[in-house]
């Protein structure tokens, strides 16, 4: 926890529509009655108790996710009740109060029960990180009450496990911003609850801007043996991707951080917790070429990699992408496909447009070929993304060829609006198609990457249009290095799993539900209301931009009586936060507020 802090602390060195949207049904109704409470009923299962402390049991055959998620959840019953709870492999330590957590097909007692028609699961067959919570109250074996934890696929058994902690208060930051969960004597579980398929399939973050936050922070704290973020740091990443309901990422790839697979624990460690590997619009076939073609290609190859150019450097570059295809084929991976220059510059190539559009082509051509010739499968069968990002979406708009199965994810214009939707024939290919939409943004004409301001009413509005234009196959979001993101990245995860939540109404009133889960229903207005009073300002200049906005006079006063008033809240309610959520308040709450104010001070 205490690295976390100091984590939060360099973040303040770098410097001081929609209702007229009709939802459509989803793939699966979601169906929720669980409850959490402190007292029992007859009916209730007692995760702790005054009386009693329960078994978890998970099959050692499962996905390596499933123990990673049960050990989690033993650390959050005790982060809650002080209280530990036993874990096991062993079907004959069943006792009075079991949790069974497992994935059907894969858990020997959980399709014992099954067969044995002590429950039904309600999920259907196929559906994509399904995942069905229920309370059996009647004995079996050694077992007075179980309680199910099954997932259709290894993530849902994941998700499921990490719905429960959340229900009982554990905040996915929990670790993240030392968000400590109230404390509980007893634990009991009452009801159950059927996920519904999520509402985009792909649901992920893309780390970037790393350089002044998370790298040098993992370097000093996390991975401190080889000084950069590395399995350790990307362990936290990837607990809190699965507390989230997360499941894809673009890794780092700034050229202050290595590659993500010149670690070889790095690739490794996210099959084990079932994080689907991809890369950003300039880093095709999972290759970081920062970092892997400019700094080491010649310590990988033992030659000089020549020039980045597809048509006149072809061979070099094949065997480079193919190489590592080879390297990730035992991987769950999704592979974005083009070509752009080494770190987001344009495709070098011929200087007219018809030139380099042929030339896209042959590159697309061939980068199928080898995912087809490695995988031993046809290329249509591979996930695979385009991303029309920045010149690209020119070259698109000009008649790219490009392959039906192919996922076209469509980008932002970088401050949250996106440029451009599938049209209905595109809206027909059977790749389907996604988004790429930033919170933070490195770039011209100017970026942001100090605090994160765009509404959770923005990304609704925009997201929620999305996915009304059949973008549903795969959302990233620009992250940059996770610290000032939270509660926008909570919301993003929150509304791709679930697009119901992305109405307006529901949007604004988001802060709320954020407030009252971290802080309490005590102090959920007053927070609310500051966080929103913080979106409403940045809305019209944000305080990375504030040099650039040509306010009035009569508006710069407005506008800094208005930070000063904000100021004065957010210091005033800082008393009425308990001691253990004074971190969590300033990393937060007050951080953010306090940081815009000054720079509004600064500037105006």
């Amino acid at each position: 926890m205490k690295t976390c802090k100091q984590y939060a602390r360099i973040k303040i060195k770098s410097c001081l529509l929609a209702a007229f949207l009709s939802f459509r049904v989803m793939a699966t109704a979601q169906v929720d009655n669980l409850a959490i409470a402190e007292n029992a009923d007859s009916l209730s299962f007692p995760v702790v108790s005054a009386a009693a402390v329960s078994l978890l049991y998970y099959d050692k055959a499962d996905a390596a996710v499933v123990s990673i998620a049960t050990k989690a959840f033993k650390k959050d019953v005790y982060d809650i009740s002080g209280k530990h709870i036993f874990i096991t492999n062993n079907q004959d330590a069943v006792n009075d109060y079991t949790i069974i957590a497992g994935t059907i097909g894969h858990s020997a007692l959980l399709d014992e029960l099954i067969k044995a028609k002590y429950i039904t699961i309600p999920v259907f067959k196929d559906n994509w990180e399904t995942f069905y919570i229920t309370v059996i109250n009647k004995p079996y074996k050694k077992a007075k009450k179980i309680l199910v934890i099954a997932g259709n696929d290894r993530r849902g058994t994941a998700f499921g496990i990490f719905h429960l902690s959340r229900l009982m208060g554990v905040s996915p930051f929990v670790w993240w911003a030392d968000i400590t969960p109230a404390k509980r004597k007893q634990l009991f579980v009452s009801g159950s609850y059927t996920s519904s398929t999520p509402s985009v399939k792909y649901r992920g973050i893309f780390i970037n801007d790393e350089d002044w936050g998370l790298q040098p922070w993992a370097a000093r704290h996390m991975d401190t043996v080889i000084k950069d973020i590395g399995p350790n740091t990307y362990a936290k990443v990837f607990e809190l991707m699965l507390r989230l309901k997360a499941n894809y990422i673009w890794p780092a790839m700034h050229p202050c951080t290595k590659a993500f697979y010149y670690y070889k624990e790095n690739p490794k460690l996210a099959d084990d917790y079932a994080i689907v590997v991809g890369g950003s619009h300039c880093e095709p076939m999972l290759r970081n070429n920062v970092f892997e073609w400019a700094e080491n290609y010649e310590q990988e190859y033992g030659k000089k990699p020549g020039e980045w150019r597809y048509d006149v450097n072809k061979d070099a570059i094949y065997k480079y992408w193919d190489d590592r295809i080879k390297e990730a084929a035992g991987y769950e991976s999704v592979f974005t496909v083009g070509m752009r220059g080494v770190h987001d510059g344009s495709m070098p190539g011929p200087d007219n447009p018809d030139g380099k559009l042929k030339l896209l082509d042959n590159i697309i051509n061939d980068q199928r070929k080898i995912l087809s010739n490695d995988f031993g499968r046809s290329a249509s069968e591979i996930p695979q993304i385009f991303v029309p990002y920045k010149e690209v979406l020119s070259l698109y708009r000009r008649g790219l060829p490009l392959a039906g199965d192919i996922t076209i994810i469509w980008p932002d214009d970088n401050h949250g609006y996106i440029r451009q939707l599938p049209d209905e024939n595109e809206r027909k290919r059977s790749g389907g198609n996604g988004v790429y939409y930033h919170l933070s943004y490195w770039g011209a004409p100017q970026d942001y990457l100090w605090l994160s301001s765009i509404s959770p009413s923005l990304i609704a509005y925009e997201m929620n249009k999305a996915w009304q234009y059949g973008a549903r196959q795969l959302w990233v979001f620009n992250v940059g290095d996770i610290k000032p993101a939270e509660l926008e990245v909570q919301f993003s995860m929150d509304m791709a799993w679930d697009i119901t939540k992305a109405s307006l109404a529901k949007a604004y009133d988001y802060t709320k539900i954020w407030a009252e889960e971290i802080f309490g229903k005590k102090l959920v207005g007053p927070i609310a209301a500051i966080k929103n009073e913080y979106y409403l300002l940045a809305a019209s200049g944000k305080p990375e931009h504030m040099n650039k906005v040509a306010f009035s006079i009569e508006q710069m006063k407005e506008r800094l009586q208005k930070y000063e008033e904000l100021g004065r809240k957010t210091q005033s309610l800082a008393d009425s936060i308990p001691a253990e959520l004074q971190d969590a308040y300033f990393e937060l709450v007050m951080y953010p507020v306090f940081g815009a104010e000054l720079m509004n001070e600064k500037i105006l």
